[in-house]
C-alpha cells in the first residue's frame, strides 16, 4: 500500500496502516490519551501492543480538515505472535497443513524474515481485530473524561467505546494495488470463467471466498436444470405426466449438488487451513452484558446472565412477535389475491390489452412488497436477537437466521403454496412465481449493487474535488482513500447474500414441474450476481474484516431442509394433475396413498444418496486422520517427558534428603 503523509515518517519504518479508527469530534485529549497508551502498551501490562499512529499530524490538521482519525497497525513479530494466539493453519515444507507457531516458523511454506508476505493482509487485519476487541478493562471504573461511560474488569474497551459514541467506527484499509489486480482478474471484463477464489479469499478472507465460491458453484449446477427445463417448457406445457421425470430429477439433482458441494467445500478449506483450524474456546460477543462473575469453565471474570430470563425474552417477547408477523404477512398476501381478482374480473369485462397487461400488476406490487417487508424485519428480527442478549456469537447468529428464515418462506412462499393446494390454479402459480422470481432479482441487482455504486461515484467525485482545494503542498493521497472509505457502507455479512441464493433454490426446486423455466432465470440473474456482488465488495462497501470458516454454516441445513420441502410439493403438484388424477377415477384414496408411498420413497432414496456420498474426500480424510495420530503422538511423548522429569525431581529430592 501506497503511505505518502508524513505523520507516518517516524521511527517505525515499516509501520504499514491496517485498520482505521474514527473518534467522535469532541472527544477528550485525556481520552486520546488513554485510548492510545491501551493500544500500544504491552501485553502483561494489558495492552493491544499494537501501533497507532494519527492519520494527520498538527500541520496537516491546520492544512486539510480535522479529522479524528487513527491508523493503527502492528509490528512483524506482533503479527506472527498473534497467527500462533490464534490458531492460524498455514502449509508447512513437508506439504501438510499446521497450526502456525512462532518458535517453529522456518519450517513453514515461505517463510522468511524478509518476507512480508508469509501472513495476507487481510489475515494481519483480521489479528488485529482481534487485538482490539480483546482490550478488557482492569481496575478503570470509567472512562477516563466520561463519568457516565462505566467500566468493570473485563470488559470489552472497544464495545464501551462504540456504545458510548467515543469510537464512531473501525475498519480495514483496502489496499489500492492488490484491489486493482484482484478486480482485474474478477469481474472488470465480462468473460466467461471461473472466479479467481484464492485470490478473493486472500484479500476478504475465507467467509466471503467461500461465499463467492459458492455462488459459482450453485450457478453452475443450476445449468443441467436449466437446460433441461426449457424442452419441458416448449414442448410439454401442459401434460403434466411427463413432469414426473423432470421433477424426479429435481430431486436428486437438489441433493446430489449439495453433496458434491460439501466435498469441494472441505477440499478449498483443507488448502486454506481453516478445516483444520481448531476452534478455540468461545468468548462472550461483545454485546452482551450481565453482572460480572467468575465463568465456572474458564475461571475468568466476565458478566453472567441467567439463561431462564433469556428463554422469558424469548417465549415472551420474541416468539409472539414473529407470529405476530406472520400473521400480517398472510394479511397482505390475502389483499394481493384480492387484487388479482380484481385484475382478473376486469380483464374479463373488457377483453383488451392493455388489461391483459394488468393482470400481472397485482404479482408485480406483491413482490415489490414483499421486499419492503423482509428488510424492514430483518432490523426488527436483528434488533430482537440482540434485546435476548446471547452469550456466544453462534447463537446469536442461529437466532437470527431462525426468525429471519421463518419469515421470509412465508413471506416468499406462502401466497404459491395457497395457489397450489387451495386454488389449485397452476396458470395463476406460473405467472405468479415467474414474476415473484424476475421482480426481486431485479430489484436485488438495483438495491444491492446499482444504486450504491452510482451513490459512492458521485460521493467520490466530491471527496476528490474537496481533498484537491484544501490540500497545499503535501501529498494527501492515503488522505483522500482514509476519508472516501469512512463514509462507504458498512458490509454487514454474508446473510443477505446466502438469503437470495436460498429463496431462489425455493422457486426454482419447490414447483419445478410446474414452471421449469425458473432454473434458466435463476443462471442468467447469477452471471450478473457475480459481477454486482464483487463490484459491491470492491467499490462501494468497506472492505470487511475477514473471519475463518470452514464451511458455510448453518446454511448447508437451511439448504438441504428446502430440498426435503421440494420432494413433497413436487409429488403431491403431480398427484394434482389432471391426467395423474384420470388414472384413478374411483377412489381418490389410492391416489394419495400412492402419492404419499412415492414421496416416503423418494424421500428415503434421498437420504440415503446424501449417506452415500461422503461428505469429505477420501484423501483429506486420510491427512486429517494422520495429524490427528500425530497430535496423540507428540502429546504421549510430552506426558513421558513430564513423567521422567517428575521422577528424576524427586529421585534428586531424596538424595538431598540422605545426604543431609
Amino acid at each position: 500500500m501506497k503511505v505518502t503523509l508524513s505523520a507516518l515518517d517516524t521511527c517505525e519504518s515499516s509501520f504499514t496502516p491496517l485498520v482505521v479508527l474514527e473518534l467522535a469530534q469532541d472527544v477528550k485529549e485525556e481520552t486520546k490519551e488513554w485510548l492510545k497508551n491501551r493500544i500500544i502498551s504491552k501485553k502483561e501490562d494489558g495492552g493491544a501492543q499494537l501501533l497507532f499512529r494519527p492519520l494527520l499530524n498538527k500541520y496537516e490538521k491546520e492544512t486539510l480538515e480535522n479529522q479524528n482519525l487513527y491508523l493503527v497497525g502492528a509490528s512483524k513479530i506482533t503479527l506472527l505472535l498473534g497467527a500462533e494466539a490464534m490458531g492460524l493453519v498455514k502449509e508447512c515444507n513437508d506439504n501438510t497443513m499446521r497450526a502456525f507457531t512462532y518458535g517453529t516458523r522456518y519450517n513453514f511454506k515461505d517463510f522468511d524474515d524478509d518476507n512480508d508476505d508469509f501472513l495476507t493482509m487481510a489475515e494481519c487485519q483480521f489479528i488485529i481485530k482481534h487485538e482490539l476487541e480483546n482490550l478488557r478493562a482492569r481496575d478503570e471504573k470509567m472512562i477516563p473524561g466520561y463519568p457516565q461511560a462505566k467500566l468493570y474488569p473485563g470488559k470489552s474497551l472497544l464495545r464501551r467505546l462504540l456504545t458510548s459514541g467515543i469510537v464512531i467506527q473501525v475498519f480495514p484499509l483496502h489496499d489500492n494495488e492488490a484491489l486493482k489486480k484482484l478486480e482485474d482478474t474478477w469481474y472488470t471484463r465480462f468473460t466467461l470463467k471461473y472466479q479467481p477464489i484464492d485470490h478473493i479469499r486472500g484479500y476478504f478472507g475465507e467467509t466471503i471466498a467461500l461465499y463467492f465460491g459458492f455462488l459459482e458453484y450453485f450457478t453452475v449446477a443450476l445449468i443441467p436444470m436449466a437446460v433441461i427445463g426449457l424442452p419441458y417448457y416448449l414442448f410439454v406445457w401442459e401434460d403434466y405426466d411427463k413432469y414426473v421425470i423432470f421433477a424426479s430429477f429435481n430431486l436428486i439433482w437438489s441433493t446430489v449438488i449439495l453433496e458434491v458441494w460439501k466435498r469441494g467445500c472441505a477440499n478449498m478449506t483443507y488448502r486454506w487451513g481453516t478445516l483444520v483450524m481448531k476452534r478455540q474456546f468461545e468468548e462472550p460477543r461483545p454485546g452482551f452484558h450481565g453482572v460480572l462473575g467468575i465463568n465456572p469453565v474458564t475461571g475468568r471474570k466476565e458478566p453472567l446472565y441467567p439463561s431462564y430470563k433469556r428463554q422469558l425474552r424469548i417465549y415472551l417477547v420474541s416468539l409472539p412477535f414473529v407470529c405476530l408477523c406472520l400473521y400480517f404477512s398472510l394479511y397482505v398476501m390475502m389483499i394481493y389475491f384480492d387484487m388479482e381478482a380484481w385484475a382478473l374480473s376486469l380483464h374479463e369485462k373488457s377483453g383488451s390489452e392493455w388489461t391483459s397487461v394488468l393482470l400481472y400488476v397485482p404479482s408485480i406490487i406483491y413482490a415489490i412488497v414483499i421486499e419492503i417487508m423482509n428488510r424492514l424485519y430483518r432490523y426488527a428480527a436483528e434488533f430482537l436477537t440482540s434485546w435476548e442478549n446471547h452469550r456466544l456469537e453462534s447463537a446469536y447468529q442461529n437466532h437470527l437466521i431462525l426468525k429471519v428464515l421463518v419469515f421470509n418462506f412465508l413471506n416468499c412462499f406462502a401466497s404459491l403454496f395457497y395457489i397450489a393446494f387451495v386454488l389449485r390454479d397452476m396458470k395463476l402459480l406460473r405467472q405468479s412465481l415467474a414474476t415473484l422470481l424476475i421482480t426481486s432479482q431485479i430489484l436485488n441487482q438495483i438495491m444491492e449493487s446499482l444504486l450504491p455504486y452510482w451513490l459512492q461515484r458521485k460521493h467520490h467525485v466530491q471527496v476528490k474535488r474537496k481533498v484537491q482545494a484544501l490540500k497545499a503542498d503535501i501529498d494527501a493521497t492515503l488522505y483522500e482513500q482514509v476519508v472516501l472509505e469512512k463514509e462507504m457502507g458498512t458490509y454487514l455479512g454474508t446473510f443477505d447474500d446466502y438469503l437470495e441464493l436460498f429463496l431462489q433454490f425455493g422457486y426454482v426446486s419447490l414447483f419445478s414441474c410446474v414452471y421449469p423455466l425458473a432454473a434458466a432465470f435463476a443462471v442468467l440473474n447469477n452471471f450478473t450476481e457475480v459481477n454486482s456482488d464483487a463490484l459491491k465488495m470492491c467499490r462501494v462497501l468497506k472492505r470487511p474484516f475477514s473471519e475463518p470458516s470452514a464451511n458455510i454454516g448453518v446454511w448447508q441445513l437451511a439448504f438441504e431442509t428446502m430440498s426435503v420441502i421440494s420432494v413433497v410439493t413436487n409429488c403431491a403438484l403431480i398427484g394434482m394433475s389432471p391426467q395423474v388424477n384420470a388414472l384413478f377415477p374411483e377412489s381418490k384414496l389410492d391416489l394419495v396413498l400412492i402419492v404419499v408411498a412415492v414421496e416416503h420413497a423418494l424421500l428415503a432414496f434421498k437420504f440415503i444418496l446424501a449417506f452415500a456420498i461422503p461428505d469429505k474426500p477420501r484423501h483429506i480424510q486420510m491427512k486429517l486422520a494422520r495429524l490427528e495420530f500425530e497430535s496423540l503422538e507428540a502429546l504421549k511423548q510430552q506426558e513421558t517427558s513430564c513423567h521422567v522429569v517428575r521422577t528424576l525431581n524427586v529421585g534428586g529430592g531424596q538424595e538431598d534428603v540422605v545426604a543431609g
